[in-house]
């Protein structure tokens, strides 16, 4: 069958006008293992295929599209960066954007391959016109450019491409477009600020994440609730969290939450009162839910109410607090209750909500102040097996290297939980025995 495949496509670059033959190599192709199209991958001429596609006529088009489509997957990317690049520039401006999506996955094979990543480097009206795929009406042509652009900047030869050359003078056009264009852009400058500390420096100096920063405060409510997503997914990473402090950028946010309640639009880029709502059914479900369904609910929490300590600002705090309180009439002894319940599952995810709030000063107040509270902390006989014992030294870690806890729990319970915590997680206390004289 292979061969009746090459047959057919050195009779397609034989012809001008070749429909026939191209709806017969389509069919042909559907029955030939993708190994046998490898074997003979030094035969297959591909050329004609790409020029046929610069013809005004859908059928061809659409029939030379999905021919190259399973005959490109024969050949290696490095021979398509070196042999069809000229082939691939083109299909970049193609009006057709079905040829801007297959060259587009070729794009995303170079790239993902080390020695033919170098042949797209050096070709910088390629690279100009992959910048100029983001600014197209068709989303999935912007999406698989701004992939290989991100993909691209994973070297340092990449980020010097895209930021030390005329080529980021293209990006800053680009972003012109219109306002969606323009938040493609932020996408791919936050993808590629949160691989790693030096790419977000070549962001920086570009002045395009000051940009985005620029939006936070801007007229436009949607273009504001689009930034503030943009930022937080910047402050996923560490790097980018420590800019965006060193910046002011949290503290704006903070500001940001502090009016909330004088700007009628908040609802759009912050949590309201829908979502205490859906904070108050998940805490009904953790309660009265299945098995399964109460530990996803309860790991949800603990995700939805950790903060790290260098996060942490007042602002921040009186919301999750109040969140919190939208869980039930009381939350603290809604968990106490599950992780009383004679499943482990089930105690280890009480244990893990108890850790995630364990470092925030209002929910130590709450442990505190909740009677046998602090006692059910430091019992070590409630657990009964590893994973349990684990989630109770972690829990109590948390409060032991809080700066506050000495203060809140007083200096007592502050030293009972390092001693606790120096004992480790599986200490058992000896029982002392009395010899009598005489016993066997």
């Amino acid at each position: 069958m292979a061969a009746q495949a090459l047959a057919l496509l050195r009779e397609v670059s034989r012809l001008e006008a070749p429909l026939e033959e191209l709806r017969a190599l389509h069919s042909v192709l559907q029955t030939v293992p993708l190994s046998e199209l490898r074997e003979q991958a030094a035969e297959l001429r591909l050329g004609p295929l790409f020029s046929l596609l610069n013809e005004n006529h859908r059928e061809q088009t659409t029939l030379c599209v999905s021919i190259l489509e399973r005959l490109l997957q024969a050949v290696e990317p490095v021979h398509v960066a070196r042999n069809l690049g000229a082939d691939l520039q083109r299909g970049l401006t193609h009006p057709n954007d079905s040829v801007k999506i297959l060259t587009l996955s070729q794009v995303g094979r170079i790239v993902e391959n080390s020695e033919a990543v170098t042949e797209i480097l050096n070709n910088a009206e390629l690279l100009k016109q992959i910048v100029y795929c983001i600014g197209g009406d068709n989303l999935s042509v912007a999406k698989a450019a701004i992939k290989s652009l991100s993909r691209i900047s994973l070297t340092q030869a990449g980020l010097e491409a895209l930021f030390e050359s005329n080529l980021l003078d293209d990006v800053k056009r680009v972003m012109k477009t219109n306002d969606v264009v323009r938040y493609r852009v932020y996408e791919l400058i936050v993808e590629i600020s949160s691989v790693s500390p030096e790419s977000l420096t070549y962001c920086t100096t570009s002045g395009l994440v000051t940009q985005l920063l620029r939006e936070l405060t801007g007229e436009d409510v949607l273009v504001r609730a689009t930034c503030i997503e943009m930022v937080t997914s910047l402050a996923y990473t560490h790097h980018g969290r420590q800019y965006l402090a060193q910046e002011g950028v949290i503290d704006q946010i903070s500001n940001i939450i502090v009016g909330a309640d004088s700007d009628p639009f908040s609802s759009f880029y912050l949590p309201g009162t829908r979502f205490e709502c859906l904070l108050m059914k998940i805490g009904y479900q953790a309660k009265n839910a299945s098995t399964e369904l109460k530990i996803r609910c309860l790991d949800a929490i603990s995700s939805i109410f950790y903060i790290p300590p260098e996060q942490q600002t007042d602002d921040l705090l009186r919301m999750t607090e109040s969140w919190f309180s939208s869980l039930s009439r009381d939350p603290l002894e809604l968990f106490r209750g599950i992780s009383n319940q004679p499943f482990p599952e089930l105690h280890c995810a009480a244990l893990k909500v108890f850790t995630a709030i364990a470092n925030q000063p209002w929910a130590q107040k709450l442990m505190f102040n909740s009677p046998g509270f602090v006692e059910y902390v430091m019992d070590r006989s409630v657990e009964h097996d590893k994973a349990s014992k684990d989630a109770k030294y972690e829990l109590v870690k948390a409060l032991a290297n809080s700066k506050t806890i000495a203060e809140i729990f007083g200096n007592p319970n502050y030293l009972r939980l390092r001693t606790y915590l120096s004992e480790g997680p599986y200490y058992v206390k000896p029982i002392s025995t009395t010899a009598v004289e005489g016993a066997e």
